[in-house]
């Protein structure tokens, strides 16, 4: 447990960060279900509009460190790649 002010200060600025951050993973993951429902609807014009509002989402994302940039990177063509494959 955190005995000084400065580490107890620490715990509660983690505490406060973890909560923040789960949220925006949250969020990422909701996006990126949009994305694959649309996909296994086989509604190409809807899979685009949900990738295209994902991956905003997941680039704020990596400017806020909740997701390594590569890994978005790769979410985002791997994505594009299986909606382009739908028309």
């Amino acid at each position: 447990m955190a005995n000084t002010p400065q580490s107890k200060k620490r715990a509660r600025q983690a505490d406060r960060r973890n909560d923040v951050n789960k949220a925006r993973r949250s969020r990422i993951r909701t996006f990126l279900r949009k994305v694959e429902e649309a996909i296994a609807s086989g509604d190409q014009a809807a899979a685009k509009a949900a990738l295209q509002a994902a991956q905003p989402e997941l680039m704020r994302g990596v400017t806020k460190g909740v997701v390594h940039k590569n890994t978005a990177s790769r979410k985002i063509s791997r994505l594009a790649a299986r909606v382009k494959a739908i028309g």
